[in-house]
């Protein structure tokens, strides 16, 4: 072998060498990458269990960040805090008991509410035992404040109620609530109290106000009574006609009724009567309605509105691995299975039928408050019939009566403005029995003016017949009755008013007429009636009534035009001659 083909074996074998170690390299690379594979297979895996771990706990952290609030919110509403029942427990009822309250009734409520949670069952016998010792002390607070009520008649009512009661009426709506026995005791002492206050003092007043009525006495007289004997016609003061309104003169205080030579006309006494009735009866009305009128329950909330309506869904827990503990037991309302029914249409019957039924008791409410505060004003009721009675039998001039009328009238209105209806059903029965003794005292003008004027009234008079100066007397008398009817009267229409005055006026005009009859001389006759119609018109154009009266116009007319006639026939007379 040639040295050239040893050095190409030489370099073939090195060749050779070579590949055989780069393939043993590349086999052991091979092996690594296999390795490095399998390895990075592990790791995937591991990184894959990772993340699924996490979505656990994730979803572990958002379940319990769910019912976090309202377990947080379910376990302050089921506990009562210390501070709240040392309170109820240790100290008087006073202005701190009023939210306390009102914050004790909402936890009584929410206890009602989770009878199913057993810690609210084993919290309710804590929770009794505080309603029962709540509802002593405020018995005992209720019953206290009446005291001033029961032992001074200087006590100012009104403000008691007002600054006093209705600030605590919280504590009295607890009562009604979860104590209703306590609250019916604490009611019926209120009406006792109230109700012998109001006897007592109505009494007295109304006893005081009979010396002053005695003191002056008017007596209803016909419209001839006594005409002519005295220059003066039926003397009544314009003034008078102020006592028919609410805003007018100020009352009668108790206190001037003691003085022997303070003196008031009738009217006046009774409407310092009725507006005391009025004043004091629309003031208990509107206390009894609000204070002891039942408040509906409020609807349970908690503390966080959000919170407590997070409560109401069912709450979904988490339902992977250890996460089970998470789901409330049968016991529990978190976590519950049920499900929210399902939407159903609603019943316009049941609607409107509900609607009734709300109705009805809303007026059996205000029927019970109606009943209950006619047993507390029942007895002053009763004195003031008693007096108006007293004021109007014997019957009293026919100017006064209707003054009276009025009153009750402005009086009915104002108390349907304050809204009390069983004052205004009183005030206007007073009214209706005022009427026919009106009507009766009308027709007695009416009858013995007509007796007047036919000359059968003789008895009435020192001689028979009728002078100018009678005749001029009634003149007067009327123009008072007219003037004073139609100052009464805002309305245009009123039969029964103007209805009489009609007939009033008839007979005058046939007064007038038989006596200048009497007259021979047509001129005479004509002359002392134009007399007589201007003694009448000059007393209707001063008179205290609205000239735009519809009424007054028309009587101011019918006058006129009869003393026109009467300046005519003169004129015609004196012409012929």
């Amino acid at each position: 072998m040639c040295p050239e083909d040893q050095l190409r074996a030489r370099e073939f074998v090195e060749l050779h060498d070579q590949v055989q170690t780069s393939v043993n390299l590349l086999d052991s690379l091979e092996g690594f990458l296999s390795t490095f594979q399998k390895d990075l297979s592990a790791v995937s895996g591991q990184i894959s269990n990772l993340q699924d771990r996490s979505k656990d706990i994730d979803n572990r952290l958002k379940g319990r960040r769910r019912i976090e609030k309202p377990l947080s919110n379910l376990i302050s509403d089921l506990c009562i805090p210390p501070a709240l029942a040392t309170l109820i427990l240790d100290t008087r009822v006073d202005d701190d008991w009023i939210p306390a309250i009102v914050e004790f009734e909402r936890r009584l409520e929410t206890l009602k509410l989770r009878v199913r949670v057993k810690a609210a069952r084993d919290l309710s016998e804590v929770a009794e035992g505080l309603r029962i010792v709540a509802a002593t002390k405020l018995r005992t607070f209720f019953l206290a404040m009446l005291e001033p009520i029961r032992t001074s008649m200087t006590t100012n009512l009104q403000m008691l109620q007002s600054s006093v009661w209705m600030k605590y009426r919280p504590l009295f709506v607890f009562l009604q609530r979860h104590a209703s026995n306590v609250a019916s005791e604490v009611q019926r002492a209120y009406v006792s109290s109230v109700r012998t206050f109001y006897e007592t003092g109505f009494r007295r007043y109304l006893r005081g106000l009979g010396w002053v009525k005695a003191r002056t006495v008017e007596k209803s007289e016909s419209i001839i009574s006594g005409a002519g004997e005295t220059s003066q016609g039926l003397e009544f003061d314009a003034n008078r006609l102020s006592y028919a309104r609410v805003d007018g003169p100020s009352v009668t205080m108790a206190y001037m009724t003691e003085d022997k030579n303070y003196k008031e006309p009738l009217e006046a006494l009774v409407r310092s009567a009725l507006m005391v009735l009025m004043d004091n009866a629309t003031a208990e009305y509107a206390f009894i309605t609000s204070f002891f009128a039942n408040e509906p329950r409020p609807p349970p909330q908690s503390r966080d509105q959000t919170g407590s309506a997070a409560m109401s869904p069912p709450i979904l827990s988490p339902t992977r691995g250890e996460f089970d503990e998470l789901r409330s037991g049968p016991g529990s309302e978190i976590g519950s299975d049920s499900v929210s029914p399902r939407m159903r249409p609603v019943n316009i019957t049941s609607v409107i039928q509900a609607a009734a039924n709300q109705e009805q008791t809303a007026k059996e409410e205000q029927a019970a408050l109606n009943a209950l505060w006619k047993q507390v004003i029942d007895p002053i009721l009763d004195y003031c019939s008693t007096f108006v009675a007293g004021a109007i039998e014997p019957p009293p001039p026919v100017i006064p009566l209707l003054t009276i009328i009025r009153l009750t009238e402005d009086i009915v209105a104002e108390v349907q403005r304050r809204g009390c209806g069983p004052l205004e059903t009183y005030i206007f029965t007073l009214r209706l029995k005022m009427w026919p003794v009106f009507q009766k005292l009308m027709a007695e003008h009416v009858d013995a003016l007509k007796k007047f004027a036919e000359g059968a009234s003789a008895g009435y008079f020192r001689r028979s017949g009728t002078t100018d100066a009678a005749v001029s007397s009634v003149c007067r008398r009327y123009v008072t009755i007219f003037n004073s009817f139609v100052a009464l009267t805002d309305q245009p229409e009123e039969t029964m008013i103007f209805s009489n005055l009609l007939r009033l006026r008839q007979e005058l005009s046939k007064l007038i007429t038989t006596h200048t009859d009497k007259l021979g001389d047509q001129v005479a006759k004509a002359s002392a009636q134009s007399t007589f119609y201007e003694q009448i018109l000059q007393g209707l154009s001063n008179g205290p009534h609205p000239a735009s009266h519809p009424k007054a116009q028309s009587e101011l007319a019918y006058w006129r035009q009869r003393d026109e006639e009467s300046r005519r026939r003169v004129v015609s007379t004196h012409g012929r001659r």
